[in-house]
Formats: structure tokens, C-alpha cells, sequence
């Protein structure tokens, strides 16, 4: 995988042909999906999947005038930088409000790299093309962030988010998420499981802190090092990495605090309604801020805790 710094401009202008092509295909596949249900927004992504098509012809002709008929394999995932996109555009029926947020955030990125390219190159007309087709997804952004004003029912409108939500989402809400599902449910099996075995208060307060203390910094440590966050919006990763392992520690350091009290039955029961309100907030930021279901949401994080806490239990009464 390669850092964005060290592409050529050659190899600039092949990842940016095939961004083109993959956005166009994703908008299509938008349109088609939602064309039952909301026709003026399925309209709407036609349009811009014309445009990025557009777009992408005048990459092409810039490239074989630049640099001949031959374009490099070069895509996303070659590059460090670019976050893993949810395939969406695979799921029936698709959610109004998933998908305009992701086209937004599609657009976002786009933009930034078409930005950092152009700062970068040297060469007059492939910086000025790249100049242009960055002012060009700014333009497809805001379009994606008012569709709730123009195409989207009443009753999708008032759910509807700005831009600045997305982001806080994408660099706040994300990864601390992460870390508070990890915090809270992978130190369940170690505390628990000291709690029961030496049925002591005190040593189970020492298992858990570590425990805590240990995921924080590893969590911290691979939210920094996932993404760098140059080319999709998602902040600095150091940040990020800071509020990934805060909240991963938070989330089990929770759990673990009950067991200062020095009534062992008392701590332990208090342990476990601390975790059944660390769950319920996972459950509510998921359904909040990620668009998952009560259901759905209250399923996944209950299964995995639920599995964590009995592998804890059976450990620690073996």
C-alpha cells in the first residue's frame, strides 16, 4: 500500500480515472434502488452519476494526452488514506437516509483528494483540471447535503442531519464508539472472571483496571495507525486514537469501579448493573448516531456481551 505523497502524477490521475468509474457505478446503483420508492431522488443520482461520467472522460483524455494510452491499475485500496466504504448499493431496500449520507461523504472525500492533488502536482493543465473537478464535487457535496430540503419526504426531513453532524460522526462518534463497544465488553470475561475465582473485591478491581488500561492503549494505538485521515475527512488520526482508547478504557473502568466497594456481593451485583447501562448506551448511540434499529441494534451488542460475560463466568468458577 502506498502513502498518497508518493504518487506520481501519472498515478495521480489513474486513481482519480478510477474513483470516477467507482462513484458512477455506485450512483447508479443508488438510483436503481431507490427509483420505486423516490423517483425525484433516484433523478437526482442519475444526474450526478452523468456527471462523474463526465468527469471521468476528461481524466482519460488528460491521461492519454499526458502519458499515453496505458493507465496503471491504481484503486483506493492502494492507497493510505482512503476508509473502507459499506456496500450499500448491495442491500434491498435501501435506507433514504444511509444513502445520502454516504453520497455525501463520497463526495467529501473525493473532494479533498482532488484538492490535495492539485497542491501537489506540477504540471499546469492537470493541475488546473484537477482545480476544477474539485470545485466541481464541492458543488455535488452541497447537493447531497440539501437533498432533504428538495427531494426527501417530511418524515425522513426531520430526521435529517448538516455536514457538520457528518463529521462529527465520522471523527468523534465513530471511533469512540468503537472503543466503548471494545472497553465495555472484552473486559467483562477478565473482571468477572477474577471477581468469581477469588471472590475478593480488591482483585478484581486490580484485574479490571488493567484490563482497561491495556485495551485503551491498544485500541488507541490501531484507530491512529488505521487511517490517516488526509483524504476522507475523518480527522487527525492521533486524535482519534485518543478518543478510540479513552473511551475503550471508559468502558472498563466502568464496570470495574463497583468492586471498590468492599461487600463482594454488593460489588459484583453493582458490577453487573453497570454493565447493563454501559450496553443500553451502546445500543442507544448505535440506534442515534449509526441508523441501526432498536432491534437490531440492542441484538448485537446484548449477543456479544452476553457471550463475553459467560465466558468470564465459566472461567472464573472452573
Amino acid at each position: 500500500m502506498k502513502k498518497f505523497e508518493e504518487l506520481t502524477e501519472r498515478e495521480v490521475l489513474a486513481l482519480a480515472i478510477a474513483l470516477e468509474e467507482e462513484d458512477e457505478r455506485v450512483y447508479a446503483d443508488f438510483s436503481e434502488g431507490l427509483r420505486q420508492d423516490y423517483p425525484a431522488t433516484a433523478s437526482m443520482f442519475d444526474g450526478m452519476r452523468e456527471e462523474e461520467s463526465g468527469h471521468r472522460r476528461r481524466l482519460l483524455e488528460l491521461f492519454q494526452k499526458k502519458f499515453g494510452e496505458h493507465i496503471p491499475l491504481i484503486r483506493r485500496q492502494d492507497v493510505r488514506g482512503f476508509v473502507e466504504r459499506p456496500a450499500l448499493w448491495l442491500v434491498r431496500p435501501l435506507r433514504i437516509e444511509a444513502v445520502r449520507k454516504e453520497a455525501s461523504t463520497m463526495e467529501v472525500e473525493t473532494r479533498r483528494f482532488y484538492e490535495k492533488a492539485a497542491a501537489r502536482t506540477q504540471d499546469a493543465s492537470i493541475r488546473q483540471l484537477l482545480d476544477d473537478l474539485a470545485n466541481e464535487e464541492r458543488e455535488h457535496e452541497e447537493r447531497a447535503q440539501e437533498l432533504d430540503k428538495q427531494k426527501l419526504p417530511d418524515s425522513v426531513k426531520a430526521d435529517e442531519e448538516v455536514a457538520q453532524r457528518r463529521l462529527f460522526v465520522l471523527q468523534i462518534v465513530q471511533p469512540g464508539l468503537a472503543g466503548l463497544m471494545d472497553g465495555s465488553v472484552s473486559t467483562l470475561a477478565p473482571v468477572f472472571a477474577a471477581a468469581l475465582a477469588t471472590q475478593k473485591s480488591w482483585d478484581a478491581f486490580l484485574v479490571g483496571m488493567a484490563a482497561s488500561a491495556g485495551a485503551g492503549i491498544s485500541m488507541g494505538f490501531a484507530e491512529a495507525l488505521s487511517d490517516d485521515g488526509s483524504l476522507t475527512g475523518r480527522g487527525h488520526p492521533w486524535v482519534r486514537g485518543v478518543i478510540c482508547g479513552a473511551m475503550t478504557a471508559l468502558g472498563g473502568i466502568g464496570h470495574t469501579l463497583p468492586f471498590l466497594i468492599k461487600d463482594f456481593r454488593a460489588a459484583l451485583w453493582a458490577a453487573g448493573a453497570v454493565v447493563l447501562a454501559e450496553l443500553g448506551a451502546i445500543t442507544w448511540i448505535r440506534q442515534r448516531y449509526m441508523d441501526t434499529p432498536w432491534v437490531t441494534a440492542a441484538l448485537q451488542v446484548g449477543l456479544g456481551g452476553v457471550l463475553v460475560f459467560i465466558t468470564g463466568v465459566l472461567i472464573g468458577s472452573s
